[in-house]
């Protein structure tokens, strides 16, 4: 499997951006790599209430990961954040998933 489309063990946020790119903003190669990854590696568990924020979970290591839009006031919620949680932190943020 290609790397980009894994999480490494010692990784535990992914942070993207935009960026212009010839007059034009577009996602960096981290928004890129969250997709992928959301799209096609990890397992979605499932999202908060709101709908916007979601909880993933790493099939090799276990790990759970949550995704968030942190920047609100931008379309779209702006780039994406993947966070690495605790289980603990996993079951208190979600705990509708846990039952």
């Amino acid at each position: 499997m290609d790397k980009s489309k894994k999480i490494e063990p010692f990784e535990s946020e992914l942070f993207g951006s935009w960026i212009e790119v010839g007059g034009r903003v577009v996602a960096d190669s981290i928004c890129d790599r969250i997709e992928l990854l959301v799209a096609g590696y990890l397992v979605r568990i499932g999202t908060d209430v709101s709908g916007w924020i979601t909880l993933f979970q790493d099939p090799e290591d276990g790990r759970y990961w949550q995704r968030t839009f942190p920047h609100g006031d931008w379309q779209g919620g702006g780039p994406p954040l993947l966070t690495v949680l605790t289980e603990e932190e996993a079951r208190e943020r979600y705990p509708h998933l846990f039952r």
